[in-house]
């Protein structure tokens, strides 16, 4: 899947100048999108947040508690990325928040292309948060923005506790990790919290790590708070801008004689 968005153009399958040259345009041309992604986000005071993870990690059970603890002082959406089926817009949009379904067909992340699309069918001007829920990934999704104010990158007891190490680039990337389904960790060997964040602090990152569970909504207060002060953090950096950039009115400049 990955011939068809150009992920295996990477530097170690470089083999040539043209091959650095393709690379770079289209990181160049996805980060153009990404920027007026943001431009967007930013012009109509909406918050974004890019989810990422492997496949069934939880990204649409959290997003379902989360819609629910949010909804009363938020206005949410959510754009959610598979490679085929509606089923998790489905889900989102049972609990009353617009949906847009992305299906990429064969490529393995989103792109900015593809959000900035996405766009149009949702309603920014009574909007204040979007979640992206990307395609099911630890590789291809850290490497292409997408406008995205935070990243959030969920990893679950059910995976292992090594996957911050075997995939740097997408760990190094995180706002803050999640450690999901930690209901499941009494019964797995493979999996110790103390491990997996000591693996992602031998990263550099020392972005937040907080356990819980969506399905059986334990400590789930830290995840909540985090993206409140978050949103409150972005929307003063995005109203101090506004200001910055607005003419100002009523000053009046005498001549000098």
């Amino acid at each position: 899947m990955c011939e068809d968005c150009g992920c295996t153009v990477t530097q170690t399958s470089v083999k040539d100048a043209g091959t650095v040259e393709v690379l770079g345009r289209l990181l160049d041309a996805n980060n153009r999108a990404a920027g007026h992604n943001r431009e967007h986000f930013n012009s109509h005071h909406v918050v974004a947040f890019n989810l990422m993870s492997s496949p069934g990690a939880g990204k649409t059970a959290l997003l379902e508690v989360t819609i629910e603890a949010l909804k009363s002082d938020f206005r949410l959406a959510v754009i959610e990325g598979d490679l085929e089926t509606d089923n998790d817009a489905r889900r989102i949009r049972a609990h009353g928040v617009p949906a847009v379904q992305i299906n990429t067909g064969s490529a393995c992340h989103l792109d900015a292309r593809m959000i900035h699309e996405a766009l149009h069918d949702l309603p920014l001007s009574k909007l204040d948060i979007i979640f992206i829920e990307n395609v099911g990934n630890l590789v291809c999704p850290a490497s292409f923005d997408l406008g995205q104010h935070r990243n959030v990158v969920l990893l679950s007891a059910t995976e292992g506790d090594d996957k911050p190490a075997k995939y740097p680039v997408m760990f190094r990337a995180a706002d803050l990790v999640l450690l999901t389904k930690m209901d499941l960790a009494p019964v797995i060997e493979d999996f110790d919290p103390l491990r997996a964040e000591r693996a992602f602090r031998d990263l550099a990152n020392a972005a937040p790590v907080i356990p819980l569970s969506a399905r059986r909504a334990t400590n789930l207060e830290p995840w909540v708070a985090w993206l409140r002060n978050e949103i409150a953090r972005i929307r003063s950096t995005q109203a101090a801008t506004q200001e910055l950039h607005e003419p100002h009115h009523g000053h009046h400049h005498s001549a000098v004689a």
